[in-house]
């Protein structure tokens, strides 16, 4: 039988087995526990869109280009915070950079209720996006160092979810015909709050690379490669299809009251598949999770084909929800197994590449089309391209071998 030499990890003064232990397992639910407040609130800066708009428009006199404009200068920082990132992760200690950028966030969104000019609105609105996604970036580079990475992934999407169904039902109602400044000003009160939680983080580094990492041998880049495809076809399907699911249901001469009711129910499902997902955790399935899962929001896309009347839409819109935020943690499990922290870094600006290229791409092919079958078709096929790179990304098995999966962990 092989022995493994023991090492002591200095923040920790525990010894660890380099062959099947990682420094911050015993840290695993701090992790988790940071990474669900965090992802919650930090997320509303993309979350609150759909609630805001109109405000924003009547305080500002902003016309609907000039909103999306907005819009999309915050998600595209939210994504770039990734290319700063590469330079300080794992130089920078995790309290010092989580601290400040967490102020600055907090900062960011007090002085968005406080400025009255829309041009220093869309600068101040980028520097918090930045702030914001710098903490992302942290978040998905320390769950692959808990004990059950794939609980730690599925915590990061169900707290977004909660989070993102929270605000769609009780802010329309608490803000009703208030300031944009007092939504903001809430979320500012949210990020404050989070800061009590960074000394969560106390005696962790990102500068070691994770044990199962350090297994990987150098063969991984083309499957590494393919991991980051899967994540930018899949974000780039379902932000597209997602963006105009309701007018897709309103085209096909179904009621808005019922299409909203269905919207919600699908809302709902995607909670419930995403805690399924957090429940299971780390799971030597996590591929076949992901081909059934890419394979069922493709399904649901197509479903959408030829004016679906209301069942065939609820029936489309349910399952690409539950599909979507079901195979999302096992994706992101799989890309994470294959490098460190800044192979997780490259992957978050996958993730806003996809959120931003997805609704510019499917809006182009609407318009120029004159309706939505095209833009269906490209992004079912997007999806199935995602589930032919998650087979390469999974080095072509369904089913990990007992060493390289460890469904119990804590």
């Amino acid at each position: 039988m092989t022995t493994h030499p023991a090492t002591t990890d200095p923040a920790t003064g525990r010894e660890a087995d380099p062959a099947t232990d990682d420094p911050l397992h015993p840290r695993s639910r701090q992790i988790y526990l940071f990474i669900g407040v965090f992802s919650a609130v930090l997320y509303t800066v993309l979350l609150v869109a759909p609630v805001i708009a109109g405000p924003l428009i009547e305080k500002y006199g902003i016309d609907p280009a000039q909103t999306g404009l907005l819009f999309s200068a915050e998600l595209g920082a939210f994504s770039l915070a990734t290319v700063p990132a590469f330079l300080w992760l794992t130089r920078v200690p995790l309290t010092v950079s989580v601290t400040v950028c967490t102020v600055i966030a907090a900062a960011g969104q007090v002085a968005s209720g406080v400025v009255t000019d829309f041009g220093t609105l869309l600068a101040v609105r980028v520097v918090t996006s930045l702030a914001a996604g710098s903490i992302t970036v942290v978040l998905l580079s320390l769950s692959p160092r808990t004990k059950n990475p794939g609980r730690a992934f599925g915590i990061f999407v169900v707290a977004q979810l909660a989070m993102g169904a929270l605000i769609l039902a009780l802010f329309p109602s608490l803000y009703a015909g208030a300031d944009v400044a007092a939504i903001y000003w809430t979320l500012g009160g949210l990020t404050v709050a989070c800061l009590p939680f960074v000394p969560l983080l106390r005696g962790m580094s990102l500068a070691r690379p994770a044990s199962a990492a350090a297994r990987v041998g150098s063969g991984s880049a083309g499957r590494f490669a393919a991991g980051l495809a899967a994540i930018m076809l899949f974000y780039l399907a379902l932000s597209g299809v997602w963006s105009f699911m309701g007018q897709i249901s309103a085209d096909a001469g179904n009621a808005a009251g019922p299409t909203s009711l269905v919207l919600s129910v699908a809302t709902a499902a995607g909670i419930v598949s995403a805690l399924v997902a957090t429940a299971l955790g780390e799971s030597r399935y996590r591929a076949l999770f992901q081909v059934l899962g890419l394979g069922g929001m493709a399904v649901s896309v197509l479903l959408l084909l030829g004016a679906p009347a209301l069942l065939r839409f609820a029936v489309a819109a349910v399952l690409f929800k539950f599909a979507w935020t079901f195979v999302l943690p096992y994706l992101l499990g799989s890309v994470s197994k294959l490098g460190g922290p800044q192979a997780m870094n490259a992957t978050n600006l996958m993730i806003g590449g996809g959120f931003a290229l997805g609704p510019v791409l499917a809006g182009g092919m609407t318009q120029a089309t004159g309706g939505y079958g095209l833009m269906i078709v490209v992004s079912a096929v997007c999806l199935v391209a995602a589930l032919g790179c998650s087979v390469v990304l999974n080095g072509g098995r369904l089913v990990a071998r007992e060493e390289e999966a460890d469904p119990a962990g804590g």
